[in-house]
């Protein structure tokens, strides 16, 4: 299998490892049901599956597995990791190696606070200060880092040192997941109501995985919010 790397943000990626499955896996795992198994996708197993996702007969979604292997700031990776069902994450860990200096996420453009969706954002900050704000991001991220290796150079050892190091720091998991769990994913971190940054993740993870499951994402993907 060809890798897949996709580059998201300044420094991230979304990188598909391996899978497990196809649409027809899908298929086949609805027909046990009646003892029957195909060898090849045809037309009429595209409205099985878009009568299974419909209707919520969401375990044959669940007979597929991808693996992830996912670059991305720590403030993101505390939304993604709250998609537990169907998801197992292995992390990066500052116990066993030490983070490099540069390694945080440096936004394009600062945003102003949402008026209405008090959690959110909308459009930018006054463009005049978009320089200080920038001036004031790196000068917090990088006396964090400073103080990190000072720390490290004290002797500290590196599970307390790392405690001074920012949100915006970048860190690194594999994710294996079900198809039936990315497309959950998907659905809510798509949305324009979510973190833009994680918003980018979700649409690196559709470009990954889409070509692997194009009938089967597109079925759970149509299915209206409830």
């Amino acid at each position: 299998m060809s890798q897949v790397d996709i580059k998201v943000l300044d420094k991230g990626f979304v990188r598909l490892i391996d899978h497990m499955g196809s649409d027809l896996s899908v298929v086949n795992a609805a027909r046990v049901s009646f003892g029957k198994v195909k060898t090849t996708f045809e037309e009429n197993d595209a409205l099985l599956v878009d009568y299974l996702a419909a209707h919520e007969h969401t375990s044959p979604f669940r007979h597929t597995a991808l693996t992830l292997h996912v670059k991305a700031p720590i403030f993101v990776f505390r939304q993604w990791m709250k998609h537990r069902i169907g998801s197992e994450f292995n992390e990066i860990s500052g116990r066993y190696v030490e983070f490099p200096e540069d390694e945080f996420f440096v936004p394009e453009q600062f945003r102003r606070q949402a008026k209405v969706n008090k959690q959110g954002s909308e459009g930018s900050i006054d463009p005049a200060h978009q320089p200080r704000a920038l001036e004031s991001y790196l000068e917090s991220c990088r006396g964090a880092v400073a103080h990190y290796k000072e720390l490290l150079g004290l002797g500290v050892c590196r599970e307390q040192a790392r405690c001074v190091l920012p949100l915006g720091l970048y860190s690194e998991v594999y994710w294996t997941v079900s198809l039936q769990a990315v497309a959950h994913f998907i659905r809510l971190r798509a949305d324009s109501h979510a973190q833009w940054e994680i918003q980018q993740y979700a649409a690196a993870v559709r470009a990954a995985v889409e070509p692997l499951f194009p009938v089967s994402l597109k079925a759970l993907l149509a299915v209206p919010k409830g």
